[in-house]
């Protein structure tokens, strides 16, 4: 009975670790420094946080000014940094982004010669109140690319916490915008502009990616405490909430301000009139504009003494009546920005309660007029387009605030995950031009007729290829076009209420976190109880193009056979449109899913009672990149 009992239970043992191997085990392809983490807990093969997960943290205040004479910004910073990791840290990596621009520094496109620099001017370093000698004969600071090196004199235990007291000054590009600059003669957009700590994971410890230009963000999240100085006259919109308003608003624009905070009206704060006028800030020298923003990726700001500024707020949470102040301000002679504050209050409104459907999670939004399209925490810098142009660019980069931000992506590793999302979210919105105009229109569209245009490209690359390592044509298709569909196509799979609710719950599992595409895929496949990885695979892992062709069109006993071959490899939903000689239409539309298993050919099989002049294949929201072979016509 005892060796009975014995082998019984060595071969339940054994049958249980096969068992629970098998179901952990992911059939995806995962690279082995990301196997790792799965050994280590930190992340879990359900797609929830491991329970050894962790993450470190900044707090920053920040004290800056800009000099609209010389162009030059002038800052100092308290760096607050907790090492939440298990590591023992022998060194802080600090990134100064700003060196983008110094003289020898790889980029990734030309810059004006006018805007090249000798890099940040580091000052002053202190770390936990001792000064780093800069000038050492063996400094133990060390400058790479757009990195500096922190060698620590008493390496920072897990748990631990270190200050770090920085001065700096850069001159600000006056003629190149890469995501911000001088715009005019007096405005700028500022981002990437402070002494940053980069980030420390559990997958490859410091991020020392080397920034050249075309990567953006990875972010720990941490508080902000900023104090911008500017002459009087400027106005200053900003990452977080504005503590001082009436310390420097005259009374009038300080009302009209407050107004805008519980309005749903477009307020005019500032127009041009009262530019002509001017006395718009106290008269003073110069102003001290005090923001706070809570637990936020990144700070960036704007100011001008020229611009216009109209804002209106939005209930952004039913349930708490929370609301959110969406403002634009914007060169006067910038038409389609008359229009901006409506469109991103009504994208606001539109990410709170229909797709994402989670609460917008910032207090204010500014869209500053500037150039290009480019997102940070709370403000966008966009520039001037036609006014569908400017609805479309205002949408894909409010639909930032949830990936990357909320969501905390490694957006220089995996772009896609936050500028497909872009992409995606507001396809179904749609905007009128103006208002009480009753055409109306939706961005981003031809997002699938964009990607049959280059998919099976050779420049085509998975989008599990590292972001760092593409450029050009390449990077922007496998961030934007091809997984912008790729969710789209999902969505449709799924249906919206199951879509939008796996959605809602793998970013209430990754919010103010770190997920990387395996926390994404597994969590889909936990919540639906449903192993996606045949949809995974080749949208996300392989090399591939999406080709549906009609194959053959037989008409037998008044039946007809329309036989579709799927000769590319990335599945996509099938539509089949049929015109009979009559002028009628008939449409047959199947779910992707008719491909789950591998089949290779799909056969519509029905009679219909008419003439058939023509089949088609294909919808304006289904790529596919051979299109020749896409219509049949009955001779």
């Amino acid at each position: 009975m005892i060796k009975y009992s014995f082998i019984a239970a060595f071969f339940f043992t054994l049958f249980f670790k096969i068992y629970i191997l098998k179901a952990q085990s992911p059939s995806l392809y995962t690279p082995i420094d990301i196997q790792k983490v799965y050994k280590k807990n930190t992340r879990s093969l359900n797609g929830v946080p491991g329970p050894a997960y962790w993450q470190n943290r900044s707090d920053y205040v920040i004290k800056a000014s800009i000099d609209p004479q010389t162009h030059i910004l002038t800052g100092e910073e308290n760096i607050t940094y907790l090492n939440n990791s298990p590591d023992t840290l022998q060194q802080l990596v600090i990134r100064l982004y700003p060196d983008v621009f110094k003289k020898g520094n790889i980029r990734d496109e030309a810059v004006n010669p006018i805007d090249i620099t000798e890099g940040v001017n580091i000052q002053k370093i202190q770390v936990n109140g001792n000064a780093i000698d800069l000038n050492a004969s063996r400094p133990s600071v060390r400058r790479a690319g757009t990195n500096l090196f922190l060698q620590l004199s008493s390496p920072l235990p897990p748990a631990g916490k270190t200050t770090l007291d920085i001065q700096w000054s850069y001159s600000i590009p006056q003629k190149t915008h890469i995501r911000d600059g001088l715009y005019g003669a007096s405005s700028y957009f500022i981002a990437y502009w402070f002494p940053q700590i980069a980030v420390y994971d559990d997958i490859d410890g410091w991020d020392t990616f080397n920034y050249t230009g075309t990567q953006e963000f990875y972010n720990d999240f941490g508080n902000f405490e900023v104090e911008i100085t500017m002459p009087d006259e400027f106005i200053v919109w900003a990452t977080g909430v504005l503590q001082n308003p009436d310390e420097i608003l005259e009374k009038e624009y300080a009302s009209r301000y407050k107004n805008a905070r519980t309005s749903d009206e477009i307020n005019k704060i500032i127009t041009t009139d009262d530019r002509k006028k001017g006395e718009i800030t106290l008269s003073k020298q110069a102003h001290t504009w005090k923001f706070k923003a809570e637990y936020v990726p990144d700070f960036a700001f704007a100011t001008s003494d020229t611009y216009l500024w109209d804002a209106t707020s939005v209930v952004v949470d039913k349930t708490t009546n929370r609301r959110t102040v969406v403002g634009a301000a914007y060169n006067p002679s910038s038409k389609d920005f008359y229009e901006v504050a409506r469109y991103s209050r009504q994208c606001v409104e539109y990410f709170s309660s229909d797709l994402p459907g989670v609460p917008f999670p910032y207090p204010n939004l500014t869209v500053f007029n500037g150039s290009g399209g480019m997102e940070f925490p709370m403000m966008v810098n966009d520039g001037s387009y036609n006014l569908s142009g400017a609805a479309e660019v205002t949408a894909h980069e409010i639909a930032h605030t949830y990936f990357p931000f909320y969501m905390g992506i490694n957006e220089r590793k995996y772009a896609w995950m936050d500028e497909g999302w872009a992409q995606m979210l507001p396809n179904e919105m749609e905007f009128k031009l103006r208002p009480g105009d009753q055409r109306t229109f939706s961005p981003q569209m031809y997002n699938a007729q964009v990607l049959s245009g280059f998919a099976g490209n050779e420049m085509d690359m998975p989008l599990m290829v590292s972001s760092s390592l593409l450029t050009g044509s390449s990077y922007g298709y496998a961030s934007y076009f091809r997984p912008g569909v790729a969710y789209s196509t999902l969505k449709e799979m799924l249906g919206d209420e199951l879509f939008t609710k796996t959605l809602q719950e793998y970013m209430r599992r990754w919010n103010g976190k770190h997920p990387i595409p395996y926390d994404f895929f597994y969590t889909f496949n936990d919540v639906l109880k449903e192993d996606l990885n045949w949809f995974w695979k080749p949208w996300f892992f392989e090399a591939g193009y999406p080709d549906l062709a009609i194959k053959e069109v037989q008409t037998q006993s008044k039946k007809t056979k329309i036989t579709v071959e799927k000769k590319g490899t990335i599945p996509v939903p099938l539509v089949v449109s049929i015109t009979f000689t009559d002028g009628s239409q008939e449409v047959i539309k199947e779910s992707i899913r008719i491909w789950q298993k591998g089949a290779r050919e799909f056969t519509v099989e029905k009679q219909f009672g008419k003439t058939i002049k023509k089949v088609e294949l294909g919808a304006l929201q289904i790529p596919d990149a051979v299109a020749d072979n896409n219509v049949y016509v009955v001779k």
